[in-house]
Formats: C-alpha cells, structure tokens, sequence
C-alpha cells in the first residue's frame, strides 16, 4: 500500500476516542523502531520530519526509508508528515516530495524566529490548505507559540522557535480565535499552544494547570468539538533514561516532561496527535551511552544501534499502548490521496461539519 493522508488516522482516532503519537524521523534505526512497536502493537503510524530532518538525512534518503516501511508493513497504515513548515514553499516542496500532509506553521514569520500576527497565520495557513486539499493532502495549523508558562520564554529546536520573552497570551491559544482560525483555513488539525516546548528541558518540576494548562484544551474542544486537535513538545521525559545516561558519563539536569496522565486528559478532549521526539532521542543516547560504557573497546556502530532500537521501540510501543491506538492499525481502510482530494473537493471533509466523516 501506499502512504496514507494524516486525516485519515485523525478521523479514525476521533471515532474511536483515541490519541496518535507523531514521531520525528532523521535515520534508519528510528523508523526501524516505530515501525516495530507499531507492528506489536498493531497500530496506526505518523513518521513526521522536520526542515532539520529533511537537511540531515537528505530527501531522497529520508523518503525512500519511509517507503521501505510502508514496503515491509503494508498492513499498518502509516502517515508522513512535515513538521513545523516554516513557509508555504516548505510545505509544497515536502508534497512534491511525496509527504501526505504538512504543518504550516504560521505562529512564526518565514524566518522561523519572530512571532507572527493572526493575520499572517490565516493568509499562509488558508493558502497552504488550498494547495493541499486539491491533491488530498492534509494540513496541520499552529495557533500560538511554543513556550514555558513557568518562565514565560519561548524555546527554539531545531532552528524552529522563538527565544525570548513571551506574554500569557501568546503562549496560550485564545479559544475564540481558535474558531474563527479554523473556519478561515479549513485545516485538518490544530496544534494549540498550552505551556508545553520543545527539547528535554520542559518544566523544572513536576507539571500542574498553572505551568501546564490543560483545561486551555478543554475549553477549545468544547468550541471546536470536530477539529482534531494536537499536542506538540509532548514528551514525557523518563526518569529511567536520564538516570542511565546520567550514570553513564551523561550530565542532563534535573526536568521533567508531559505526563502520559495529562496527554491522556487531552485526549478526551480532542487531541489526537500528540507529537513526540525527545522521549526517543533519550532512548538511544541512553542505550549508546550505556553499550559504549560497557565496552569502551567496542568500534563497530552496531554495538551500540541495535540497543537504541530496542530501548526506542520500548518507549514507542508504551506510548501506543497508553494513547489507546494500539489494535487499530489494520482496522483503517486504507486510502488514497486521489480519493481524499474528491472528498474535499465536495466539501465532505469540512472541518467545522457538525459530523465526523466515517472512511
């Protein structure tokens, strides 16, 4: 089978009251990874990449690795995604490349760095869903900026994201703007901003509703109650994995994450795509960390890469379990872009319809 739209899983995952992890990609064993937990626990897949990510591995590397999991798992249903598109020419130059949905991200200005007015979110975004809609491709939104209610600064990773002071109202999403957002651009998806960052260091203690605003979701599913709405920086953070990194030559301060408990509370209230990269990256610097420590004699990389699978693997197949998507892999009907793009064009998939669409 071929890739499938984002929409697609979202849709699914809102009939049956469940969330979709979405994990970055930049090589071979991260894919190899996710695409095993996926299988273990037959569930359905987001392989995201960023503007990093793309750099990194190179595009025609990146898409062909992808490929190679849809070719070895054509019973999982798998998405690939652009994440944070800091331009509408980013987010056409990710579907010429083959990615099935893309994040314009106009919470920021092209640069990436300098908070953007609504009404340059809604002129970019509402332009990218143009393009996108009519060759069935799906499209995630950012209303607000990405940043810490405990310190009241923005975050930059990746070379995406604002560094320097923020108000409480830029990084929190305003839940009536979130409406007349989403009717404007038509998008898929509604990443909101809600105190969570990108990166290891999220809260410098353990989260509550005043640096982790949670009901913010609540209020925007009870005003937008069929927009699937998304999470980003939404790693957990183990103790576990900072321990045996810290243990093994490693020095990461004290942090703390996003609870499972609390994305599970977003859930019920409208999250179905919960975006997930550190958890990942802690998993193998902790494996590779622990197999070169073990044997500092050791030269061949698959010493140490297999073990990152493995540990990688464990976080993703947990993460599926506790977001209830695991056993619904090969209960969505696989389709094509062809067929989502003469659904948009009949107005089908609208957004704001008072009805989920059922595919």
């Amino acid at each position: 089978m071929a890739l499938v739209p984002m929409r697609l899983l979202l849709d699914h995952a809102a009939e049956n009251g469940y969330g979709l992890p979405a994990y970055n990609v930049n090589n071979m064993e991260q894919i190899q990874a996710i695409m095993r937990a996926a299988d273990e626990t037959n569930s359905p897949v987001i392989l995201q990449a960023s503007r990093g990510a793309r750099s990194y591995a190179g595009e025609n590397f990146l898409r062909h690795l992808i490929l190679a999991a849809v070719e070895t798992y054509p019973h999982i249903p798998i998405s690939m995604h652009q994440d944070h598109g800091n331009a509408p020419g980013t987010c056409y130059s990710a579907m010429r490349q083959g990615f099935t949905s893309v994040m314009m991200d106009g919470s920021l200005e092209a640069d990436a760095k300098t908070p953007a007015s609504y009404e340059y979110n809604v002129q970019v975004t509402r332009d990218v869903v143009n393009v996108a809609h009519s060759i069935g491709v799906s499209v995630e939104g950012e209303l607000g900026c990405l940043g810490s209610l405990e310190t009241g600064m923005g975050e930059a990773e990746d070379g995406h994201g604002f560094e320097g002071a923020l108000s409480h109202d830029q990084l929190l999403t305003d839940p009536e703007q979130a409406v007349d957002f989403v009717e404007q651009t038509g998008v898929d998806a509604l990443a909101v901003a809600i105190g969570t960052s990108h990166g290891a260091y999220k809260f410098t203690r353990k989260p509550t509703g005043e640096i982790l605003a949670i009901s913010r979701i609540e209020e925007i599913h009870r005003r937008l109650p069929n927009t699937h709405l998304v999470m980003h920086g939404s790693s957990s953070v183990p103790q576990e994995l900072l321990e045996i990194i810290n243990n093994n030559g490693g020095k990461i301060r004290e942090t703390y994450g996003v609870p499972v408990e609390e994305i599970q509370k977003g859930i019920k209230c409208g999250v179905r795509k919960i975006n997930i990269d550190t958890d990942n990256r802690l998993a193998i610097t902790a494996a590779v960390r622990e197999a070169l420590f073990a044997k500092p004699d050791e030269f061949d990389p698959r010493h140490f890469l297999k073990p990152s699978i493995k540990y990688m693997q464990k976080v993703c197949s947990d993460r599926y379990q506790s977001f209830g998507c695991a056993g619904h892999g090969t209960n969505i009907k696989q389709v094509s872009l062809d067929d989502f793009a003469a659904k948009y064009a009949k107005g089908e998939l609208s957004s704001t319809a008072k009805k989920a669409v059922t595919v």
